[in-house]
């Protein structure tokens, strides 16, 4: 990998992490259209870089996780069955599924048109639950499961927990704050795992790249948020459905 496809790629995580478009899957695709060759280091820079963005909750919104101790339980809930489900499927994640660019525009284009339908036959209702504290911790659970449909790469961890949220009964914003916050445990957990199994092979160049890509994430995760948080207030979550669609034709033609 160059400095400048690094730069490249750590600015699209950084916009498109908490977007409910799918980060890893554009990562992927554009990795894909730009032939970077699937080397072992590619493959974990892909989860690492991931870090940035971990970084960009942690300074948003991190003191929430030590005043406010409701939402510490919840996110700890709801991280459960995705740490479950991603150790246990972790080979075939990155073996397997993260090496299919197929299943990725898929999963682009179908949970587009999820968005698109769900939005139109379900949307949120008018008497929705407010406040992560207020959410009971059986709901925090379910929405860990939605999310732990995000390991199939193009899926989108947010659109799920959102997803997930508004058919409870639960705020879109509300489910915004919490996609956020539940990321933290999220993220740390399969980048610091993949690290563990991973990091003795790079080079010295290549922790120089990781240390570059973590530095370009997480700028540009800080105003992704802060856009996404706005588009919630005026905008339901359509409109990315359609984005969506029109990624995964975009990718696939330039992957013919």
């Amino acid at each position: 990998m160059t400095v400048v496809e690094v730069l490249l790629l750590s600015v699209l995580e950084g916009l498109t992490e908490f977007l409910p478009v799918s980060s890893t899957g554009h990562l992927l695709l554009t990795e894909t259209a730009l032939g970077i060759e699937k080397t072992a280091f590619v493959k974990s820079f892909t989860i690492a870089i991931q870090l940035g963005a971990i970084a960009a909750v942690l300074l948003r919104h991190g003191k929430r996780f030590f005043v406010e101790p409701a939402v510490l339980t919840r996110v700890a809930v709801a991280f459960v069955p995705t740490a479950l489900l991603g150790f246990v499927f972790y080979k075939i994640i990155k073996e397997v599924l993260l090496d299919s660019p197929e299943l990725i525009l898929w999963s682009l284009g179908i949970g587009g048109a999820i968005l698109i339908l769900f939005e139109w036959l379900h949307g949120e209702k008018p008497n929705a639950t407010e406040g992560i504290a207020a959410m009971p911790y059986w709901q925090a659970g379910v929405i860990g499961v939605f999310q732990a449909l995000a390991m199939v790469p193009g899926v989108s961890r947010s659109a799920a927990t959102v997803v997930g949220g508004l058919t409870l009964g639960l705020k879109r914003r509300t489910l915004v704050e919490f996609s956020f916050l539940l990321a933290v445990p999220t993220m740390a957990a399969a980048t610091g795992y993949d690290l563990l199994k991973t990091a003795g092979t790079f080079t010295s160049d290549e922790l120089g790249l990781l240390l570059l890509g973590f530095a370009g994430a997480l700028v540009t995760a800080l105003l992704a948020m802060e856009l996404f948080l706005q588009l919630v207030k005026n905008y339901t979550l359509a409109g990315f459905g359609w984005y969506r669609i029109v990624a995964a034709l975009i990718f696939w033609r330039m992957l013919q």
